[in-house]
């Protein structure tokens, strides 16, 4: 149990005054390039609660961006963390390795989906592993091309940046970008022209026609694909979509990468995604949820495309860091004797139903959608209009925020609000937080 008050608390206005003096040493030391969504500075954290400089008491629906999924602090971690510090916390698996890394991937081997044989390399961060995944699948199959998808999040980097759909913020002004990437419609059962039932067959066809017609089959090395897509808006594809795209890869003899970045861990409810719609990617990409908050990724998949790769080929100075590694088992070990996967779909229980009755009030709430604690809320003009409404989604958020409740926007047209609570949130404060949101809501809407 954290030591931390599971009760939000407001001593000051939001930011407070230490907040805010330690808000213009960032202006004046961080390069303005680093944004800030809500400019409190945590010094402690635990369960569903942040605590500020100034002592407020926070309720967390960000959860880091999906990455405390355990907890801030969680005993487990914090442990093994402490442990594995006194031993040593650096020494390159690639000059002299540790058993530590072993087992974060024997345990991921075990956990991701699918009974064949695997193997796993861990990485830094998520571009990391999406970069290395697309490396492997290049390498194993000799093709070039990777297929990727509209409202698609991938990453930072100038590879990710490539595959990422949305330009401003995360493009806009850093091309020119990696070459041989192609982007097909995803199956956006809100938004799709025709309507939601015809969505995942037409979309499907879709993809199948300009794969063909653009890029040809025996070209593919990879489709790149998010089994919920994240920072595009939390869709969840229209069901059968990711079925049909795995067998066309299977027939066609290219590797599917399930981006499980932000869904993996318990996040949706089982331990990936993926496992909602019965795929098994033949590489899977893992990070933020992984290590209970410490820096770690991973590349798991099939051995033969994993063994794939030359000697040396991958890797990086602090890939796989014993610190991380201790942390990540910690982290599934919680996840395991806790229930997480549980626990997440009780936070949807909760989450969904009042969203939905709040839909149903207010026509300004387009779309109530994900799985899990990856749920998220699109809004839009209303009077039956689907115009994205990006200033509402922004205004909520801010009004949140001042009410102690972190929120977090999403979304190609940046008007969704999208809830990442830490798994372990107690439900009191789960429906608090739900009060905050429809209090809200009310006066805006």
């Amino acid at each position: 149990m954290s030591t931390v008050p599971q009760q939000r608390l407001l001593r000051t206005e939001i930011p407070g005054p230490l907040s805010r003096e330690l808000h213009a040493r960032k202006a004046a030391a961080v390069s303005s390039g680093v944004g800030t969504t809500l400019p409190v500075y945590i010094e402690r954290a635990g369960g569903g609660i942040l605590v500020d400089v100034d002592g407020n008491q926070l309720i967390d629906f960000g959860s880091g961006i999906a990455v405390t999924s355990v907890g801030n602090a969680a005993p487990r971690v914090v442990e093994a963390v402490r442990a594995q510090v006194a031993d040593f916390t650096h020494t390159c698996f690639m000059v002299t390795p540790y058993e530590e890394y072993l087992a974060v991937c024997e345990a991921l081997n075990e956990v991701t989906p699918g009974d064949h044989e695997k193997r796993s390399a861990l990485f830094n961060s998520g571009a990391e592993a999406v970069e290395n995944a697309i490396k492997v699948a290049r390498h194993a199959t000799g093709r070039s091309a990777v297929v990727v998808f509209d409202h698609a999040y991938h990453g930072r980097t100038n590879l990710t940046m490539a595959l990422t759909a949305k330009s401003m913020p995360y493009k806009h002004g850093f091309g020119p970008f990696a070459g041989d990437i192609y982007r097909v419609p995803m199956a956006y059962a809100y938004r799709w022209p025709t309507g939601a039932d015809n969505c995942a067959e037409e979309a499907f066809a879709t993809f199948v026609e300009q794969v063909h017609t653009q890029v040809g089959e025996s070209h593919v090395a990879a489709v790149l694909v998010e089994p919920i897509q994240g920072e595009g808006g939390f869709i969840v594809p229209a069901p059968g979509f990711l079925r049909r795209v795995a067998d066309w890869c299977r027939e066609h003899g290219i590797v599917l990468i399930a981006d499980e970045i932000q869904s993996g861990f318990c996040r949706t409810g089982d331990w990936f995604a993926s496992e909602h719609e019965g795929i098994v990617p033949d590489l899977i990409t893992t990070a933020k949820g992984i290590a209970g908050g410490l820096p770690l990724a991973a590349v798991t998949g099939r051995a033969e495309l994993m063994d794939a790769v030359h000697g040396g080929g991958l890797g990086g100075t602090y890939g796989g860091n014993p610190v991380a590694c201790a942390a990540a088992l910690a982290t599934i070990e919680t996840m395991r004797a806790d229930d997480l996967a549980g626990a997440a779909k009780r936070i949807e229980s909760i989450m969904v139903p009042r969203l939905r009755q709040l839909a149903a009030k207010y026509d300004v709430i387009g779309d109530v959608r994900g799985r899990g604690a990856m749920i998220a809320v699109e809004l839009v003009a209303g009077g039956g209009l689907k115009e994205p409404n990006a200033a509402l989604a922004a205004a909520l958020s801010a009004a949140c925020h001042q009410e102690g409740l972190v929120t977090l926007t999403a979304g190609t047209y940046a008007n969704v609000l999208r809830f990442l609570p830490p798994l372990v949130i107690g439900e009191d404060l789960l429906n608090e937080g739900l009060d905050i949101i429809e209090g809200v809501l009310g006066r805006l809407a």
